[in-house]
């Protein structure tokens, strides 16, 4: 696999990075409130459980507020990610914030020659990440072996049957479009909005690549790095509007549920898994 992907996708986060800071969807100024979390964090908390005192990992951390959170439940949080751009943006956020945060830059794959091998307790890695790798295996294998021997795994992404739906289509039926399982070449974007409302500013590089990956490679893929598979969670929620026109916000975490039948879809999936 050439290593072209990871210079066009970090073209495209270094510009989102400079975007993602202003945008309420991340709400970077709320981080002056010393008892604030993100929203994404605070969904996790109740399978999260109890992380104080312990070392861990946030891969592909973006800007930092979700790795800022985790700080502030008491963990010694390292964050890491292949965009400078989202590094200077969070180590100014941690700073601001007060939190005790350290950044490194690096792509997942080479997360165990940047930052040391068996060297936390936890690998916490968040909402949009994964898709962005084209291989689960190798991905499996760096969680692994940042791991410490009894270390744990905790992932919450987006579902890949989300993933497989074009959220473009018409209607209030949902077509699956897109490839569920993981495939040699990636599919290739061109957008020039982000996730989040951004006040009409785009992206200049509006080109990405990306992968699926079948919740059943992802579990093998663990499987096999000698990871054990101790929780699994489907959910009916995300939290942005993953599919416009089709979706309403509710609940707690104000996050999106499909307003038609919502039972036909999950939306999101956490999983846990603790090295052997």
């Amino acid at each position: 696999m050439s290593s072209d992907y990871l210079d066009i996708n970090r073209r495209n986060w270094d510009e989102r990075a400079t975007l993602h800071v202003d945008t309420e969807g991340y709400g970077v100024h709320r981080f002056a409130d010393p008892a604030f979390l993100s929203d994404v964090v605070r969904f996790d908390l109740p399978r999260l459980g109890d992380i104080s005192g312990l070392d861990v990992v946030h891969l592909q951390c973006h800007i930092g507020t979700d790795t800022i959170s985790l700080a502030r439940l008491g963990a010694r949080m390292t964050g890491l990610d292949f965009s400078p751009t989202a590094l200077t943006e969070a180590r100014r956020i941690a700073a601001d914030a007060g939190a005790d945060v350290e950044f490194a830059e690096s792509d997942v794959y080479g997360a165990v020659g940047t930052l040391g091998g068996a060297r936390f307790d936890l690998v916490y890695t968040g909402i949009g990440a994964i898709g962005w790798l084209p291989d689960i295996r190798r991905w499996a294998q760096t969680v692994a072996g940042l791991l410490r021997p009894g270390g744990r795994l905790f992932i919450r992404e987006g579902h890949p049957m989300l993933w497989a739906i074009n959220e473009l289509r018409d209607g209030d039926g949902l077509s699956v479009e897109y490839p569920y399982f993981e495939t040699p070449e990636p599919m290739v974007w061109d957008e020039a909005d982000t996730y989040f409302d951004t006040g009409g500013k785009k992206l200049t590089n509006t080109v990405t690549h990306s992968w699926n990956h079948g919740l059943g490679e992802i579990v093998t893929a663990l499987f096999d790095a000698g990871m054990r598979l101790t929780a699994l969670v489907e959910h009916d929620s995300v939290p942005w509007n993953a599919l416009p026109g089709k979706m309403h916000t509710a609940g707690e975490f104000d996050e999106w549920h499909l307003t038609d039948r919502p039972a036909r879809l999950p939306l999101t999936y956490t999983l846990q898994a603790v090295r052997s």
